[in-house]
């Protein structure tokens, strides 16, 4: 009976990893396309936020904010309960502002401490690197502190504690 609980766990978790990813890849491409018409010109031909990286690269990931919650409170974590929803959704972005300053980190350490202010710079630090660390961190973030608890499921009930 414990083998199958630690197997059911795993399959949930990997599921749960797997939608929180492909909802992260949606809002990533959401984000990065901003950051890159804003900061470069791509697709836009003009760069109206040229001198202001860093705030594009803010103004870009609430976009890509407003498109992660819907897909993480919709289908990612659909199964999962938010203890009070107005107070989930206020966690949500307050935590991902917080998380947000990796990423914004890592650009800001690009552009003003080593200089470097090409587009492969600005995306390698912010869309790679400080994406990577961003991510890891609010997957944990979010799981823990925004959709907090599983419901416990019919199935679970209908079959009585387990054996020991």
């Amino acid at each position: 009976m414990r083998a199958s609980g630690v197997i059911t766990r795993s399959r949930r978790l990997l599921g749960e990893v797997v939608r929180f990813l492909a909802v992260g890849g949606l809002a990533t491409l959401v984000s990065l396309l901003g950051f890159n018409a804003l900061a470069h010109g791509l697709l836009i031909h003009r760069a109206p936020m040229r001198d202001q990286p860093v705030l594009a690269y803010v103004a870009a990931n609430v976009v890509a904010g407003l498109v992660a919650y819907l897909g993480l409170r919709l289908w990612a974590f659909s199964h999962r309960d938010v203890s009070g929803p107005g107070a989930g959704v206020m966690r949500f972005f307050a935590l991902g502002a917080v998380t947000m300053l990796i990423p914004t980190a890592c650009l800001a350490v690009s552009r003003y401490v080593l200089g470097l202010s090409g587009i492969w710079a600005d995306n390698v630090s912010a869309n790679v690197v400080g994406l990577a660390l961003g991510t890891a961190t609010r997957f944990w973030v979010f799981r823990r502190y925004v959709f907090v608890t599983e419901p416990v499921s019919l199935e679970h009930h209908a079959a009585g504690p387990p054996a020991g």
